[in-house]
């Protein structure tokens, strides 16, 4: 055997040993543990993972609200639904553009609603079309007197569509007489005469009136009349009084 068939190297060259396997990419939780990692380092990379993870879950969050806000009004095109009754209260409130609430606007929409039944679908129609709590944004937008006369409005209902009014009714008419005189116009006192004229208009008969003026001695301590006729001006005493005179009695 010659010398170069004999010829065994030691070691096998460099270049054809096997690659060394690749180490394990550490996870992110791995290096916040790292100790080679600052402690500013480690918040800060904290930070950037929580809030990567509440975005997506906020956005995840706002697709879905938006999908059930566009589904909600869709139904406010049909007329006489709560979804539509809820856009009138929103339009009611946006008024335009205009500054403040466009309170007619609101009495006749809430005065409209049959029940307390109808009532409670409103305000869930307006959650799932704005995302927002109906009697808080009535509370933001309304004075204090006007939120308790509209608040009047809606207690009085009866429970169902087609039954009898609540034997609460008449006191219901007597505390929004009362939020309609104790108005303010900005610093100043003042009457809504509109607030005035329509729960009048709204009372039924004579002997109705009469109840509502029993409850709102009980409630305030002073006579209706007399209060109606020391809050009306330009002759509104007298065509109020004629709006009860031309009811039926009972």
């Amino acid at each position: 055997m010659n010398q170069l068939q004999s010829y065994q190297p030691a070691t096998a060259p460099d270049t054809f040993a096997p690659p060394a396997q690749e180490a394990a990419r550490p996870s992110f939780a791995t290096t916040l543990k790292d100790d080679s990692w600052t402690l500013k380092e480690k918040i800060v990379y904290g930070l950037l993972a929580a809030v990567g993870v509440g975005g997506t879950i906020w956005i995840g969050r706002k697709i879905v609200l938006d999908a059930i806000s566009s589904k909600e009004e869709l139904k406010s095109f049909d007329e006489g639904t709560p979804a539509t009754t809820a856009k009138q209260i929103k339009m009611a409130f946006e008024n335009d553009g205009w500054w403040g609430t466009n309170t007619d606007s609101l009495r006749e929409a809430l005065i409209a609603v049959p029940s307390q039944e109808e009532w409670d679908k409103i305000v869930k129609s307006y959650q799932k079309q704005y995302n927002s709590n109906l009697i808080h944004d009535m509370a933001d937008e309304l004075q204090t007197t006007e939120y308790n006369e509209m608040m009047q409005i809606v207690n009085a209902k009866p429970l169902k569509k087609g039954q009898a009014p609540q034997s609460s009714q008449y006191r219901a008419w007597a505390k929004r007489l009362k939020a309609a005189f104790d108005k303010e116009y900005g610093f100043l006192p003042g009457t809504d005469s509109v607030a005035v004229d329509v729960t009048i208009k709204e009372i039924p008969t004579q002997a109705a009136f009469i109840k509502v003026g029993v409850e709102y001695k009980t409630l305030y301590g002073t006579n209706l009349l007399d209060d109606l006729r020391s809050e009306s001006e330009f002759g509104q005493y007298d065509e109020w009084l004629q709006i009860i005179v031309k009811k039926k009695k009972s």
